[in-house]
């Protein structure tokens, strides 16, 4: 039998195989971040991966910034969230929940009233993003926060653990790439700060491993992991060393015994992050990007890692675990129908058994 269909243990987490549905950002939440029936349908489908990580989702309303993505600070957001994972359990799958607060990726177009735009600097990211009212935009100018308030989002991240517990999730993950708060705090071109949060990389991988033991302390740190991509420039990201600030941030992380490091290839050429993950986290690694069925096995046959996760194949084919059990050919997945609403190129993908017949 394949590798891929062995059982594995991260953490607290039992998967009943290796392959990993990767978060997605699918913008099928409602404008209030609440979960829809759609979106429990999707994940539904998708049951049979080893374990799924749910889609990237707002620990606060400052933390929202996209349009039509889901977050899980209030009663509303749990209870939708609660029919997501209600779903995914009685289907026999296990799966956790991707915290991630944008920072200054944002647009107030997409946040409900009241809510702010904050960043460790005040910096504004040379990007624009789409906003349901106003088209593409160009992010907005955060704030800078403060010590008091950079407390108070660590208490909202250890906060919305507590939710996605309250919600069905088995565990929940850190987003600390793609140009999130996280990120921003570690990487010397977004964070400009001259107190215990800045400067070298010690104090700039400070708030993420505060954020993670914050977690841990409420859920167990065998419920919780963090996502990792050194060099990844998205959303204006620039950093001066981001295999020292990988390095930094592993290093911190490593004694809290956390469940998995979600490792994903890193965009540099001179930069392998699996190598890197491998040196220096005993925790379980789960292993991303750009991996199809044969090079997914020859990466744990070759002990780079203990799971792999699938983002585009799990797109288009539900049953990916199936498919690449039988050896049936993997669909394509349509791109205009990525972050559209509704549940075209979402959640009417067949199935491949169908397909074949």
């Amino acid at each position: 039998m394949s590798i891929l269909f062995e059982p594995v243990r991260l953490g607290d987490l039992e998967l009943a195989n290796r392959i990993v549905m990767a978060p997605m950002t699918r913008s099928r939440a409602d404008q209030h971040g609440v979960p829809t029936a759609e979106m429990v349908e999707y994940y539904r489908q998708r049951a049979s991966a080893g374990l799924i990580v749910a889609e990237g989702t707002a620990p606060s309303a400052s933390g929202l910034g996209y349009c039509r993505t889901p977050a899980i600070y209030n009663a509303e957001q749990i209870a939708a969230w609660k029919a997501v994972t209600d779903a995914v359990h009685a289907e026999g799958g296990l799966i956790v929940l991707q915290l991630m607060h944008v920072g200054r990726a944002s647009s107030a177009h997409n946040k409900p009233a009241g809510a702010t735009t904050v960043a460790p600097s005040a910096l504004r990211a040379r990007t624009q993003l789409f906003t349901d009212t106003a088209g593409m935009v160009d992010t907005d100018e955060p704030r800078a926060l403060s010590l008091q308030e950079i407390a108070q989002v660590i208490e909202e991240y250890r906060q919305a653990a507590l939710n996605a517990r309250e919600a069905g999730f088995d565990g929940v993950e850190l987003h600390c790439t793609s140009g999130y708060l996280p990120m921003q705090f570690m990487a010397s071109g977004s964070n400009l700060r001259d107190d215990q949060y800045g400067g070298s990389v010690e104090n700039r991988v400070r708030f993420p491993a505060q954020v993670l033991a914050a977690m841990a302390s409420a859920i167990g740190a065998g419920r919780v992991a963090l996502r990792l991509c050194p060099g990844n420039p998205f959303n204006d990201i620039d950093d001066e060393d981001p295999m020292a600030t990988a390095v930094a941030l592993c290093k911190a992380a490593e004694p809290m015994g956390l469940a998995y490091v979600h490792i994903m290839r890193s965009p540099l050429a001179e930069l392998d992050a699996f190598a890197l993950a491998q040196r220096h986290c005993s925790n379980g690694l789960i292993l991303n990007d750009g991996f199809d069925g044969e090079s997914a096995e020859a990466a744990l046959q070759a002990g780079q890692g203990e799971a792999v996760s699938f983002a585009r194949h799990f797109i288009a084919n539900p049953d990916l675990v199936e498919r690449l059990r039988k050896g049936l050919p993997l669909a394509r997945f349509d791109r205009k129908t990525l972050y559209s609403p509704g549940p075209e190129g979402y959640s009417d993908y067949p199935l491949g058994e169908a397909v074949a017949q």
